[in-house]
């Protein structure tokens, strides 16, 4: 017994699958974890290590490349690269892809660690973390303040971070902006000379007195009593108390020769709310938890927090992700519902009732589909969405081909249970064939590689496992359905509205599809010439990898002259957040001085500590796709003439993360040479047009200060290179010397070092005074000549050498491959010294390795689906008939990009794939139904006539219904997937149009010319 004879026939077991199907579909679909972009691992570690003082050189020297050394000989490295900058290095390492994520942390971890004692003693922070989606802030407070102290600050700041980390399904609470409560001994120059003592004397006599350690118990008439010794202090009179023995054996208490009082230390990042004093707190949300259900407890425990801070104190929300997720979601539900009538309106030729039929395998199919992409581990984000959106256009094909073919069985006169079975039976191996060919099409995208392939893979998943579904659905619960809903037909020419287009059939189709019949060489010849007019326009439409986001924030980033102090860039910042301020549509701006703004967009990795660097995270009321990029090219030339910073407005891309649009990658061993290569570099890309924005790193040096030691000099004195060193930098940065504890049990640090004022002047250099080995002091100025020197500001390595990345953003409307074409054009004439060499990094690495590797598995698509093609036919020759369809629909993909103005994208690339496997889909429908007609006895002519006429009406509905199902998405103006959307609907006109005609003749040409064989 056949399946779908069994559906029919024990109908009350199809309706317990029925309703079975539809509550697994619900429960998923309340259950599914929901995030704005897909949970894509990254198979890397980045490695921050933080040595103050320390310049670009000494950084690279001491600390990126002993750790490159190490990080290079893991298995599994694809990449080592590092940043070296004023006091900080930032190692990366990406590994293969497909490395598990979190053992490729542990063994970096593993490996740095162990190397910890050979890098240098004066690092004071040495982190690791894995880039992950997730690392993305879910929600960001801003706890706001004019006047509250650092202090409480910080308490209220932690507060409320133990009250959000304990929230289910948080990763981390982290606080940014807050210079951390101290305690500070600020060191009196002119006392400490006069009692000829040592800076560093003070540290260890703060450190004796500060040892938090147990003393111990003691045993009395049978009670252990633990000894109280002291320990960690507990009150600033505590430290001011400490004793010290100055040079001339005189004892001194700290609070003699230093100030005892709280404070913080020297800040060097900044944030700032709407223009209002603020830190900033960044949740993390865990891996596979629903974005809106944490946000909802988050919100809750926000709302208790703030109701009982303070007057002087606010907490404002200034970003929350759940927001794109609910508006991707309503812009779904917008697009469904609009969709769902679209179809419903093209399905009425087949009468009320086959109308309903057909749309109850709309929400089946989604409904398994939702429930089949959860028992994957996918999340609902805005790939997955539109995998379902274009499933959308592509799920009733199969029950519209079955309720069809049923109906037409019952205007032949047949009862409905017989209709039903007889109607299925019949279709049943075009139905599979076609999806057969339709899921092989989309398994390449599946299967994608790298980073593109991990953000794309819900899409093609979605749209497998909804297809499947649809295939299910239309072979047993369709005609079960039918069997009751439909009932013989008393007209067998239908209603009205089959009427009239069985009409324009006759009228139209059937003269022209004569003509053609008649002149079939002419035909195809004509046809085939206006295909490749097309596709010579290919080179016009270009190629992009992912467009930029649509969600309504971007951040503006504020560069000011290299080495600039942190009063410099934030009143850059202040000015450039006053012009964005005018805007009537920015809503909130997070302004951040030192540092980037907390992750907040998954592929976007903030830039650390360095006080030359501004950036403002802007939120907006919405995005409008007209207005929205008319403001950003507004601000971009407005912010392009501020005279004392270099500001750039970017906006988020999808994607894999890029360095840039444009970037070429220079190598070699020397920074000169590789310094002069880059500026030449930098001036041929800032000649192209279309490139905005050029960044050369290596293009300004740094100017610091060498305190010049005469070591001589110093030797005669008896005084050690690490004094002078360890003097410099107690007195410049601090040197912590013990903790201390309050009442509350909450921890500071005890900080030594020499008073100023917000930052050390140049003046303070002359008041250092350095402690020889017989126990005196001598003035730094006797043995140190200042002179000012200039080195690089950032030194980048790549795979173990020395490199730099000069890149470049794009003018509105301008294609990357284009320009990246010039650029390269231009660079194959540049000579290069030997030992230095370019690479193409940006949008075309990115490209060339999402699609590297690919081969393999298209290869597999091509040969599954001449494969399914040939278990149909049996036959080459109907197979050849069969793809030769393809072309058409390609013609129209392409118009409709010139016509939009869209590029070849990825996700356009996908809408090619897709549409590829729907016209296959409907070319099936005619060439095995003429099969079967010729099978049946009648000629070839008249076969090929018939199957035309008759399979001219479910080809319609199907092409009409997935057009209706992609023009919302089309019209929506989405980046990401308005392009997929208008090469399907122009794809399926053309392929409508020109496929009801070529094919028929291709047919004809092939089989006659076999038969007369």
């Amino acid at each position: 017994m056949s399946l779908t004879r069994f559906a029919v026939r024990h109908w009350q077991l199809t309706l317990v699958a029925f309703l079975l199907a539809a509550l697994l579909g619900v429960q998923s679909f309340l259950s599914i974890p929901r995030s704005v972009d897909p949970q894509v691992p990254f198979a890397a570690a980045i490695t921050t290590a933080v040595l103050p003082g320390a310049d670009a050189a000494e950084v690279e020297e001491t600390v990126a490349k002993p750790i490159e050394d190490v990080l290079q000989g893991l298995d599994y490295v694809k990449e080592v690269s590092s940043s070296s900058s004023d006091g900080v290095a930032v190692i990366s390492v990406e590994f293969i892809h497909g490395t598990n994520a979190e053992q490729a942390l542990d063994r970096t971890i593993r490996e740095v660690t162990a190397i910890r004692s050979q890098l240098p003693q004066g690092l004071t922070r040495l982190d690791f973390r894995r880039p992950r989606p997730t690392e993305a802030a879910v929600i960001q407070l801003a706890l706001v303040s004019k006047d509250a102290s650092w202090r409480r600050f910080e308490k209220y700041a932690g507060d409320l971070r133990d009250a959000l980390n304990v929230v289910g399904g948080v990763r981390s609470t982290s606080v940014y902006g807050l210079p951390r409560p101290e305690v500070q001994i600020l060191l009196d120059p002119g006392r400490m000379a006069e009692a000829q003592l040592a800076s560093t004397a003070v540290v260890a006599a703060i450190q004796a007195g500060g040892i938090d350690l147990p003393a111990g118990a003691v045993h009395s008439q049978g009670r252990r009593l633990n000894v109280d010794a002291g320990g960690a202090y507990r009150q600033l009179d505590d430290i001011r108390a400490v004793l010290i023995r100055g040079g001339s054996g005189r004892l001194l208490r700290v609070g003699d020769v230093a100030r005892v009082e709280w404070g913080e230390p020297e800040q060097l990042v900044l944030n700032r709310f709407n223009g209002q004093r603020a830190v900033f707190v960044a949740v993390k949300q865990k891996d596979n938890v629903s974005a809106p259900v944490l946000r909802d407890a988050l919100i809750s425990k926000v709302a208790e927090f703030r109701a009982a801070l303070p007057p002087d104190m606010s907490l404002q929300v200034g970003f929350d992700q759940s927001n794109d997720i609910q508006r991707r979601l309503g812009e779904l539900a917008r697009d469904f519902s609009i969709a769902l009538a679209l179809v419903l309106i093209t399905l009425l030729p087949l009468g009320f009732r086959a109308s309903l039929v057909v749309m109850i395998s709309i929400p089946l199919s989604l409904a398994l589909g939702v429930f089949m992409l959860a028992r994957f581990g996918f999340t609902l984000n805005q790939i997955s969405i539109s995998g379902f959106v274009i499933s959308l256009g592509l799920l009733v094909d199969d029950s519209i081909v079955v309720t069809e073919n049923i109906e037409r069985h019952l205007r032949d006169g047949e009862e409905p249970e017989a209709a039903a079975i007889a109607g299925t039976r019949e279709i049943s191996a075009a139905v599979l064939g076609s999806t057969g060919v339709l899921m092989f099409a989309f398994l390449p995208i599946a299967f994608l590689p790298e980073g593109a392939g991990d953000f794309v893979r819900g899409l093609p998943v979605a749209v497998l496992s909804t297809v499947a579904s649809s295939l299910l659905i239309s072979l047993t619960i369709i005609p079960f359905i039918a069997s009751r809903l439909l009932k013989r037909e008393t007209d067998p020419h239908g209603n009205r509205f089959l009427r009239f287009i069985t009409a324009g059939i006759e009228r139209l189709y059937q003269p022209l599809l004569h003509r053609a019949l008649d002149n079939p060489k002419k035909t195809l010849l004509g046809t085939a010439a206006a295909c490749l007019l097309v596709f010579a326009a290919v080179p016009l439409i270009g190629f992009s990898l992912f467009p930029e986001s649509d969600s309504p924030y971007f951040v503006v980033q504020v560069q000011a002259p290299e080495g600039s102090g942190i009063a410099v860039t934030d009143k850059a910042v202040r000015d450039v957040s006053a012009m964005l301020a005018q805007e009537p549509e920015i809503t909130a701006r997070m302004e951040n001085v030192g540092r980037g703004n907390p992750q907040i967009f998954y592929n976007n990795i903030p830039r650390e500590d360095d006080t030359s660097y501004g950036e403002i995270f802007v939120t907006m009321r919405e995005w409008s796709p007209r207005e929205s990029p008319r403001m950003i090219d507004r601000l971009r030339a407005r912010l392009s003439h501020y005279p004392d910073a270099a500001v750039k407005v970017v906006r988020f891309e999808n994607g894999p993360p890029i360095e840039a649009p444009v970037a070429i990658r220079v190598q070699g061993p020397e920074l000169g040479m590789l310094k002069q290569l880059s500026a030449q570099i930098a001036q041929i890309m800032t000649a192209v047009p279309g490139l905005r924005d050029v960044h050369n790193g290596l293009a300004v040096d740094r100017v610091d200060l060498d305190l010049g030691i005469d070591q001589t000099k110093a030797s005669l004195l008896n005084i050690n290179s690490d004094a002078v060193r360890r003097a410099v930098r107690l007195a410049l940065n601090g040197e912590r010397a013990s903790t201390l504890r309050d009442s509350e049990g909450d921890s500071y640090p005890v900080v030594v070092r020499y008073p100023y004022q917000d930052h050390p002047p140049l003046s303070l250099l002359s008041t250092i005074y350095v402690p020889t080995q017989a126990g005196g002091i001598v003035p730094l100025r006797e043995i140190a000549t200042p002179t000012l020197k200039s080195g690089p500001s950032l030194i980048r390595r790549f795979k173990l050498e020395r490199s730099n990345t000069i890149s470049a953003d794009l003018e509105t409307g301008y294609l990357s491959s284009k320009l990246n074409a010039a650029v390269v054009e231009k660079l194959g004439k540049m000579p290069f010294p030997p030992g230095y060499h370019w690479s193409v990094g940006g949008t075309a690495k990115a490209a060339n390795e999402s699609t590297s590797g690919l081969g393999g598995v298209t290869l597999l698509a091509i040969f599954g689906i001449f494969g399914v093609l040939v278990a149909e036919f049996g036959r080459f020759r109907e197979v050849l008939v069969v793809a030769g369809v393809i072309p058409l629909g390609l013609v129209g993909g392409l118009i409709a990009l010139l016509l939009t103005g869209n590029s070849m994208s990825f996700l356009a690339s996908i809408g090619f794939v897709a549409l590829i496997g729907i016209e296959i889909k409907n070319s099936i429908l005619l060439v095995d139904f003429t099969t079967q007609l010729r099978a049946r006895g009648l000629a070839l002519r008249e076969a090929i006539e018939k199957a035309g006429e008759i399979r001219f009406l479910p080809v319609l509905l199907t092409s009409v219904t997935a057009i209706g199902g992609m023009l919302p998405l089309a019209l929506s103006g989405a980046p990401l997937y308005a392009p997929l959307a208008w090469v399907i609907i122009g794809g399926l006109v053309s392929s409508t149009l020109l496929s009801r005609i070529v094919t028929p003749v291709m047919y004809l040409l092939i089989l006659r010319s076999s038969d007369k064989g």
